[in-house]
């Protein structure tokens, strides 16, 4: 099932399956290490974990540190968010009754955020994402002002301590720069894969199509 395959509409032209959101592993191999140091960074601040052996300013380090890795992972869900959106808005310039809807890229980030179809929701609780719109409206408002993820040492530590509201005043933002649809789930579709899985699933599909 390749991405152009997957998209397609019914007669009535009510009803649409929109290509697969993939999404790529985005983590180092530090990265875990650094989000449990930074989260009992966080509680050892805060007086929520006893603290016999780090300064304040050893904890707030381990908290940036975290910190930072949380930006660079949301920037690469973001790409893959964005991709996809970019995938679907290619639909859209060819459909002129989405067009005269004014359906918009924003209209798809917000299909994301606000009502991803019940599979999807349910394969992200299966990956062990819990709050999927804190995840996908961030990530999308980080992409929405850097080009490329940031170095760390052109990041201002209050930023970097406090990405998550710029974030979600980024994404209020990136949906308010147009007007646009609302599109609910029951009318657009989609499939969530991880990357290795949709190479597994099209590899599969093209030995079962080879000729014997």
């Amino acid at each position: 099932m390749s991405e152009l395959a997957a998209i397609s509409s019914t007669p009535s032209g009510q009803h649409w399956k929109m290509p697969p959101l993939i999404l790529h592993p985005f983590s180092d191999s530090n990265g875990p290490n650094r989000l449990v140091e930074s989260s009992r960074a966080s509680m050892m601040l805060q007086g929520l974990l006893p603290n016999n052996e780090f300064t304040v300013d050893e904890l707030d380090r381990k908290l940036l540190d975290g910190r930072y890795c949380e930006i660079r992972m949301l920037f690469y869900v973001g790409k893959d968010l964005l991709r996809w959106i970019d995938q679907c808005m290619d639909l859209v310039d060819r459909e002129e009754s989405l067009q005269l809807r004014n359906v918009k890229a924003q209209s798809f980030a917000s299909l994301l955020v606000d009502d991803p179809p019940e599979a999807v929701k349910t394969k992200l609780r299966k990956w062990g994402v819990a709050d999927y719109r804190a995840i996908f409206s961030r990530a999308l408002g980080l992409n929405s002002v850097f080009g490329e993820v940031p170095v760390r040492t052109e990041l201002a530590d209050d930023f970097i301590r406090n990405y998550y509201r710029y974030a979600d005043h980024l994404y209020s933002c990136y949906l308010s720069l147009a007007p646009h649809a609302q599109v609910r789930s029951t009318e657009f579709d989609f499939d969530l894969y991880a990357s290795g899985e949709y190479s597994r699933m099209l590899e599969k599909e093209w030995t079962a199509a080879e000729p014997e």
